[in-house]
């Protein structure tokens, strides 16, 4: 049989364990709450920023002219030989 001293220490120790958790976690649970708010923000900004990314990307089979290439209109007179050509009918 438990004696009655042992159960009052048990019960002792119990509601010790349990102020001592709750002061901890005054003290805590500011910096816990801040360093939670800090991971979720980057979570969001993380999406945030693909989601931007997908909407530059452009869509499968769409044609991109990344550079536009200088458009030098320099005509010459001689363009090429003149071939003489035959119509067949």
């Amino acid at each position: 049989m438990a004696s009655f001293t042992g159960f009052l220490r048990t019960i002792l120790i119990i509601l010790l364990v349990w102020y001592g958790v709750k002061i901890l976690m005054r003290l805590f649970a500011p910096y816990f709450v801040r360093y939670m708010s800090k991971k979720v923000e980057e979570r969001f900004g993380g999406q945030f920023q693909q989601q931007q990314q997908d909407r530059n990307r452009p869509k499968e089979g769409e044609t991109v002219i990344d550079k536009i290439p200088e458009q030098r209109r320099t005509s010459d007179k001689k363009v090429g030989e003149y071939v003489d050509y035959e119509e067949i009918d």
